[in-house]
Parts: structure tokens; C-alpha cells; sequence
């Protein structure tokens, strides 16, 4: 034939190009693709097919055909599609013995190919030769048992031929085998489309028969077939589709009892119970989920505590619903502390749930479960959390469960498992002193309290042993321990405080004396300040104003501190005497003058201060003009800042105070001032001058020379002065107020009269 295998003409090839140089015109891509399109148009069409109308022709065609097929077999033998292709020719052909003859020889190359017995069975079955199809499948299922695709065919074949008998013969067979779970379905299926009830059912209990023989390891057992959960479910869904409820039930109760509590599984109860709730029988579901999460792990029950809520709204009372609840939430804690055992909040949690509604029992457990995670680290803020845990405990065996005993046992564990070499807890060994003395045992508490202090002394063990004498009034065993108390901690000014407290409710104020005076001998003190306060108003109490005079000034020995003269000065004050504001004055004064080489300005301002309200209230006007003279000026100075390196940071301004006792031994304020009066003169003596030159014509105004003049005058003053200021550097504040100004003249102005 003229054409190709392709059925187009080859283009001829291009002549070479011999000159490649670019053209002028550059040629795209798309260009290229587009002219390579239009050429395929140039090619010559495929002839026509030819019609064979002659036999002899046919047979030519045959044998070419025939031969063809060979050569491509004897080329290789192994490629089957060939082989499939030359029977399906010669069938096409109606040639079914040669057909035949050539799967024969396919399959003595390779029996294995399913693909080739499926073609094989195929055509036999189109050609009507029922007998040499079923031997063909007899021959296949035999070789490859394996296959379900045979089985299924070898059935549906049967089936359709009306030959039920068979049929199920070929089921049998193949059940033998043990096949798929679907293999066993589609027996069942087949054997219910005919009503054949009963004999599905055997075909179940065979199908389970099976797996219970496996578990239990009978003889000559086979192998497991199938054993899901999901095919009992199906076997009992089978009875109650067909109104058999008692052998549904009794299928769910063999499940369980096959799969134990080893392999339980959570959607063999769900189906269940929903089995049971179709029945109405709320109670038995309500009994299948309760063991069923009682059994399985919590982490695999989260569509049972669904379906279990849905089933209490739906059917169940309120303590129902709280009980689902409950235990979704226990679910949630115990996955929480079997993450992470030392998360003591999630514990907290747990045990206040469980305590809600829970045997003593299960919350004892829960308890052992927690206390048993011990801190990894010996260090108290890992340990802090961790002994409320005992805490919790205790409280819950003496209050919830009254239990003495058990709670005194919980106690001991606790304080010989803290390492006391190391820290303590207080609160621990007060309230195990605290339940000792609730269950009238006092010799207990008071052991368990001194073995504490004995072994690790602390603050808040002292105080509560204290309280817990006081309550008791045992006042000699109290001060017993405030001695012991001292000895451990001589510089608490608090202890010393209420050690002579006590004595002087017991109105012993001789001995309280003498704890004071022990107290303010002490060379270390915490806060000595609140044991004088203390001291002092003990004396005033006990209206011993000559020794509160001695303390004043005893304490005035060791601080100048403001306070305490304006505390001294009210003290004066309030004593009911003739005299009573002139020793109050009398101890401004010496305040004052023991004030005046105080670097705290501030102090002494705040002194001033309060002698002047003195004086507003109590003193005569000349006294109160006296306070007003010594009170201080308020002026603005610069100085100079370093940086941490060291080098200058620049000025910054601050407030400084001038006393004018200060300001009169020291000629540089005194210029100052003097510096400031002369400025105020030169200001209101420019007033009148600038009006007259206003009124001058044009000709006469002072020229400028005369002005600059003029102002070099007035600045000269400031800047001598500012030369020969302190050493800081300050410079008076140029803005200050004009009240300020006013009394400074006054000041000065009075300094020179005298």
C-alpha cells in the first residue's frame, strides 16, 4: 500500500542552509509554530478503505492477518495483550475454536494472568458454552483461589442461569478459603435474596464461630477470619432487622464477652446501647454506658461521653446529666495529670471535682495519686504548691470524713517528707499544732510546736506558738518563748514590741521598762525608730514625763532626725502644765540652732514650719514675725552635671533654700541681695526717662551709642556678682516672683538697721 503506518507522506528534508548569517527580518517562535501548522495541511490524505468481496481475497487476508499475529507472538511470547488480541481477533471471526486453542497456548505461558482467564471465561460465556465456562472457572479458582474476581463471576454466573444449588456450592468453596469480609456479605446478600433466613444466619455464626475458635486457640483451628467489631455489630443489626430482638441482644453480649476488657472498643457499646434505646430499655442503656467508661480508656471514649449526654438530655433527669458531666470533666483532669504529673493547679482541680461527689475512697486515691508526685528539685518555690496538696488532704480526713486518726497520720507523712535542713513550712506545723488542740491534746501540740522550733526556728512559728499559749493564758510559757524568740532574732524590733506589751497588760511595767531598755541597747535594730516611738508612748501611758523628757533627748543623742524634735516639741505641747508652750519653745529654739549645719534644707524648712503654725496658734506677734524673719528664700540654681564616665553632661537647675541666719555670715548673698535692690532701682528709674525721650522730637532722642551704653551700666552689676557667687556655680532666678524680691529687700533692708 502507498501509505504509511501513520497514513500520511513523509515531507521531504530542507536543502542545508549555507549562508547562516542572521537575517534582516528575525523570524519568532510563534512564527515557526504557525508555519509549521499550515504544513500539515500539505499532506496527502489516507486512502481509502478497501472492501473485500471476494472469498479468496478474504482467505489472503486471513492468512496475512494470522500471520502477523504470529510474528508478533513468536517475537514475544511473554507479552499477553497479544495473545489477547489474536483470540479476540479470530472470535471476532466467529472462529471460537481457534479462540480457544490460542487461550490454551496463553495460558501454558502463563497460567497467572488473571486478566487472560477473565477473557478466556468471557468468551465462552458470550458464545453460550456454559459447560466449557464453568470448567474454565473450575480451572481458575483452583490455580488463583486468591482471586476473588473469579469467585464473583463463577457466582453471578450461576445466578443468573437460575442455578441457585450451584451457586451456593461455589460459596461454599469459597468460604473455605476464608476470604474477604465482603466475600461473606455477598454470600449472605445471595442466600437473603432468596429468604433463606436461617441460612444466613449460619452463615454468621460460622463467620464468628471462626473468630471465637481463634481466640480461644482450640484444635485444628483456623486462622482469624474477620474479627471486628463492626461484623457483630452487622450480625446483630441482621437479627433486629428481621424482629429476632432477644437474638440480637444476645449477639451484643457475645461481642463483649469476646473482646473482654483487653480489646474493648468504644463503638461496640455505642451501637448497644442504641440497640437497647430502640427497645425503650433506658435503664439497660444507661447500665452499657456506665460500664463501658468505667472500662475503656478515657482517651478512646470521647464518642461514648457524646452519645452518652445526648442520651441523658434526651431521656434522663438532672442528676443524670451532672453525672455525664462529671465524668467528661474527670476524663479531662486525668489526661491533663498524666501529662504532666507536676502541674499541681490541674491536681487542685481534680480533687475539688472528685470531692464534689465521690466515695472517700476514690478521693483518697486521688490524693496518694498526687501527693506521690514528690518536687524533682529540693528548692521551696517548687515545694509551695505541692504541701497544699497535704494540706487539702488533712483537712479533708479531719472535716469531710472525721477521721482524727488518719488525719494525724497525714501530718507526720508530711513533716518527715519536707526537708527541714533545708526550709520548712510554718503553716504546716500550725495546723497540725491546731488539730492536736481541737482533738484536746495538748501535750501533742505543744511537742509537735517545740520539735519545729527546735529544728528549723522561724518567725511565724515563734508568733503562732505565742498566740496559741496566749489563748491558753500560760503567760510564763510565753515568756519563755519570747526569750527563745529573742535569742533567734535579737534585731526584730516587733518582737521586743510585743514581749513588753504583754508584761504591761499583766501590769508588771517594771519589767516591761527593762525590756525596753534591753531593746534600744541592741547594737543592730531593724526599725529603731517604731521601738522609741513604742518606748515613748509606753512612758507617756504611764504619765512618766520626766523619763519621756530623758528618752527625747537620750534618742536626740543618737539622731537630729526633724521628727523627733517636732515630736518632742508636741509632746511639750501636750502636757497640762503653767509652762507647757514655753518649753515647747524653748525646743524649736534648740532644734533650730541644732539645724543650722544640717545639709537637709528641707528638714529644716519642715522644722520652721511647724514652729511657725506653733506660733500663729499660740505666740504673740512679735513671736510669729520672729519665726516669719527666719524662714527661708526659695531661688532658683544651676550646676553642672557629670555622666557616669565621667565626662560633662551640661547644667541642670534646682531650688535651693537661703535661711537668712545663713545669708548674714555670708557676704556673697548679702551683695546678691543688695545686687537685686540696685536692678529694681535702675528699672523704675528707666520708666520716666523712656517718656520723656518719647516726647523729644527726633533730633534729641539719645542716639544709640548713648543706649548700649546705658545697658552695658545695668549688666555690669549681674555679672560681677555671678563671679563672685558660691562655688556651686547658682545664679539667682532672674523670673522669680516680685513677692519674693520684696521680702528679700526687707530682710536686707532690716539686717542693716541692726
Amino acid at each position: 500500500m502507498a501509505s504509511t503506518a501513520a497514513g500520511k507522506q513523509r515531507i521531504p528534508k530542507v536543502a542545508k542552509v549555507k549562508n547562516k548569517a542572521p537575517a534582516e527580518v528575525q523570524i519568532t517562535a510563534e512564527q515557526l509554530l504557525r508555519e509549521a501548522k499550515e504544513r500539515e495541511l500539505e499532506l496527502l490524505p489516507p486512502p481509502p478503505k478497501q472492501k473485500i468481496t471476494d472469498k479468496e481475497e478474504l482467505n489472503d487476508y486471513k492468512l496475512k492477518k494470522r500471520k502477523g499475529f504470529e510474528d508478533n507472538i513468536r517475537k514475544n511470547r511473554t507479552v499477553i495483550s497479544n495473545w489477547i488480541k489474536y483470540a479476540q481477533w479470530e472470535e471476532s471471526l466467529q472462529e471460537v475454536q481457534r479462540a480457544r486453542s490460542i487461550y490454551e497456548r496463553a495460558l501454558d505461558v502463563d497460567h497467572r494472568n488473571i486478566t487472560l482467564w477473565l477473557k478466556y471465561a468471557e468468551m465462552e460465556m458470550k458464545t453460550r458454552q456454559v459447560n466449557h465456562a464453568r470448567n474454565i472457572w473450575d480451572r481458575a479458582i483452583t490455580i488463583l483461589p486468591r482471586a476473588n474476581q473469579f469467585w464473583y463471576k463463577y457466582t453471578y454466573m450461576e445466578e443468573m442461569l437460575g442455578n441457585v444449588a450451584g451457586c451456593r456450592q461455589v460459596f461454599e468453596r469459597w468460604m473455605e478459603w476464608e476470604p474477604e469480609e465482603q466475600a461473606w456479605h455477598s454470600y449472605i446478600n445471595f442466600e437473603l435474596r432468596y429468604k433463606e433466613v436461617d441460612k444466613a444466619r449460619s452463615i454468621y455464626e460460622s463467620y464468628i464461630l471462626r473468630s471465637e475458635q481463634t481466640k480461644y486457640n482450640l484444635p485444628n483451628s483456623l486462622v482469624m477470619v474477620h474479627p471486628e467489631v463492626k461484623n457483630w455489630i452487622k450480625y446483630a443489626h441482621f437479627e433486629e432487622k428481621h424482629g429476632y430482638i432477644a437474638l440480637g441482644r444476645k449477639v451484643f453480649e457475645r461481642a463483649v464477652e469476646f473482646f473482654g476488657e483487653e480489646q474493648i472498643s468504644e463503638g461496640l457499646y455505642v451501637a448497644f446501647a442504641r440497640f437497647e434505646e430502640k427497645q425503650k430499655e433506658f435503664e439497660r442503656v444507661r447500665v452499657i454506658y456506665k460500664y463501658a467508661l468505667d472500662r475503656i480508656p478515657k482517651q478512646k471514649a470521647q464518642e461514648l461521653f457524646k452519645n452518652y449526654t445526648v442520651f441523658e438530655k434526651k431521656f434522663g433527669d438532672r442528676r443524670g446529666i451532672e453525672d455525664v458531666i462529671v465524668s467528661k470533666r474527670r476524663f479531662q483532669y486525668e489526661e491533663e495529670v498524666r501529662a504532666s504529673p507536676h502541674n499541681y493547679d490541674a491536681w487542685f482541680d481534680y480533687l475539688r471535682l472528685v470531692e464534689s461527689d465521690a466515695d472517700p475512697d476514690t478521693v483518697r486515691e486521688v490524693y496518694e495519686r498526687a501527693i506521690a508526685n514528690t518536687p524533682p528539685i529540693p528548692e521551696k518555690r517548687h515545694w509551695r504548691r505541692y504541701i497544699y496538696l497535704w494540706i487539702n488532704y488533712a483537712l479533708y480526713e479531719e472535716l469531710e470524713v472525721k477521721d482524727a486518726e488518719r488525719t494525724r497520720q497525714v501530718y507526720k507523712a508530711c513533716l518527715e517528707l519536707i526537708p527541714h535542713k533545708k526550709f520548712t513550712f510554718a503553716k504546716i506545723w500550725l495546723l497540725y499544732g491546731q488539730f492536736e488542740i481541737r482533738q484536746k491534746n495538748l501535750q501533742n501540740a505543744r511537742r509537735g510546736l517545740g520539735t519545729a522550733i527546735g529544728k528549723c526556728p522561724k518567725n511565724k512559728l515563734f508568733k503562732g506558738y505565742i498566740e496559741l499559749e496566749l489563748q491558753l493564758r500560760e503567760f510564763d510559757r510565753c515568756r519563755k518563748l519570747y526569750e527563745k524568740y529573742l535569742e533567734f532574732t535579737p534585731e526584730n524590733c516587733s518582737t521586743w514590741i510585743k514581749f513588753a506589751e504583754l508584761e504591761t497588760i499583766l501590769g508588771d511595767s517594771e519589767r516591761a521598762r527593762a525590756i525596753y531598755e534591753l531593746a534600744i541597747g541592741q547594737p543592730r535594730l531593724d526599725m529603731p525608730e517604731v521601738l522609741w516611738k513604742s518606748y515613748i508612748d509606753f512612758e507617756i501611758e504611764q504619765e512618766e514625763y520626766e523619763k519621756t523628757r530623758g528618752l527625747y533627748k537620750r534618742l536626740l543623742q543618737r539622731t537630729q532626725h526633724v521628727k523627733v524634735w517636732i515630736s518632742f516639741a508636741q509632746f511639750e505641747l501636750t502636757i497640762e502644765s503653767s509652762n507647757r508652750l514655753q518649753r515647747c519653745r524653748q525646743v524649736y529654739e534648740e532644734a533650730n540652732k541644732s539645724m543650722q549645719n544640717c545639709e537637709e534644707k528641707e528638714e529644716r524648712l519642715m522644722l520652721l514650719e511647724s514652729w511657725r503654725d506653733f506660733e500663729e496658734e499660740f505666740g504673740s506677734d512679735a513671736n510669729q514675725n520672729r519665726v516669719q524673719k527666719l524662714l527661708p528664700e526659695k531661688v532658683k540654681k544651676r550646676r553642672k552635671v557629670t555622666a557616669e564616665d565621667g565626662s560633662d553632661a551640661g547644667w541642670e537647675e534646682y531650688y535651693d533654700y537661703i535661711f537668712p541666719e545663713d545669708a548674714a555670715n555670708q557676704p556673697n548673698l548679702k551683695l546678691l541681695a543688695m545686687a537685686k535692690m540696685w536692678k529694681k532701682q535702675q528699672q523704675k528709674e528707666e520708666e520716666p526717662e523712656d517718656e520723656e525721650e518719647e516726647s523729644l522730637p527726633q533730633g534729641k532722642q539719645s542716639s544709640p551709642q548713648d543706649s548700649s551704653d546705658e545697658e552695658e551700666t545695668k549688666t555690669a552689676a549681674p555679672q560681677d556678682l555671678d563671679r563672685d557667687d558660691d562655688d556651686e556655680s547658682s545664679s539667682s532666678d532672674s523670673e522669680s516672683d516680685e513677692d519674693d524680691r520684696e521680702k528679700t529687700e526687707e530682710k536686707e533692708a532690716g539686717s542693716e538697721k541692726d
